[in-house]
């Protein structure tokens, strides 16, 4: 893949997942936020381990490693994450819910600094996690006359960013013999059943409740198998081309598509307050990756000397 169609993927996986946001939005309208984080995976599952049987590769956990990828994975990055996110987006925007996430790759490698025995705590991981929680206090903006809704939106989102994280640092060392195509199928369907039960579990989140419209129809489809399945198949396949260091910042483009579609469909403002927790955050993520971006930066940079002549 060229440079020129590898930059365009990662946009256009930005847009799609940026947009996401936006239909979360547009979906919360008509549906509660659990069911409907439920019914996303439920499709998304179901397509996934469709094409497994059609294709003859259906393959089902066997090892440990599997197990744990696949129970942590599905409970916490589908299933615990999209509780959080979902509720929280009833309180505040798609933008802002994106550029909280963009906390992920600095909790990551904090937490897994933490966890490890082989990863110390750095002084620039510790600057990078204070950058990111300041991040997130100027997008808090205490508004005094909206101070509890806002206050529970921003502390869901970031309970999802926290539970999206976590996974990273439980299957820190695991490798899964399952292909990605069937690890994914069981991700989501355990994530799945999670949602379910946590819909039998909680007060107000029924499917009796939901107003299934045309436009609910639409961001649960949009949701499902083009940002679930389509954009999950284009990061792994862009994660080959460009690795976890330049992937890593695919967090921090999302929020542009998101403040835009919010911005054209919803007439959803940017407050400066957003844009500043914004800059926050990527500094953030700066200061805890500052030597490896560093190395990265040299190897794109520096011309490849040329191997001595015979």
């Amino acid at each position: 893949m060229s440079r020129y169609r590898t930059t365009g993927c990662f946009l256009l996986l930005a847009a799609i997942w940026g947009t996401a946001f936006m239909a979360t939005d547009v979906g919360l309208a008509d549906l509660p936020p659990v069911p409907f984080a439920a019914a996303r995976f439920d499709i998304a599952s179901v397509l996934l381990f469709a094409a497994l049987a059609v294709t003859g590769s259906l393959e089902r956990p066997q090892t440990r490693d599997d197990y744990v990828y696949v129970l942590a994975g599905g409970t916490l990055m589908i299933g615990v994450h999209h509780v959080f996110l979902f509720t929280g987006q009833q309180y505040v925007t798609g933008a802002v819910a994106a550029v909280l996430l963009g906390l992920v790759p600095v909790v990551t490698p904090a937490l897994t600094k933490l966890a490890s025995s082989d990863d110390t705590f750095t002084a620039n991981t510790g600057v990078g996690v204070v950058l990111g929680f300041i991040g997130v206090i100027v997008i808090a903006d205490p508004d005094p006359a909206n101070l509890l809704s806002s206050t529970i939106g921003i502390a869901l989102v970031f309970a999802s960013a926290l539970a999206f994280a976590i996974p990273a640092v439980v299957t820190h060392d695991t490798s899964p013999s399952m292909s990605f195509l069937a690890t994914q199928a069981w991700l989501m369907a355990i994530g799945a059943v999670v949602l379910h039960v946590t819909v039998l579990a909680l007060p107000g989140q029924s499917f009796a409740d939901a107003s299934w419209t045309p436009s609910a129809f639409a961001a649960l489809l949009y949701l499902a198998v083009v940002a679930g399945i389509g954009g999950f198949l284009l990061y792994f396949r862009l994660l080959d081309q460009l690795g976890p260091i330049e992937m890593s910042f695919i967090e921090y483009v999302i929020p542009l598509f998101a403040a835009l579609a919010g911005w054209l469909v919803l007439g959803q403002q940017v407050t400066l307050a957003t844009v500043g927790g914004f800059a926050c955050i990527l500094m953030g993520f700066m200061a805890a990756k500052w030597t490896t971006l560093r190395a990265e930066l040299r190897r794109v940079v520096e011309p490849k000397t040329s191997p001595p002549a015979d």
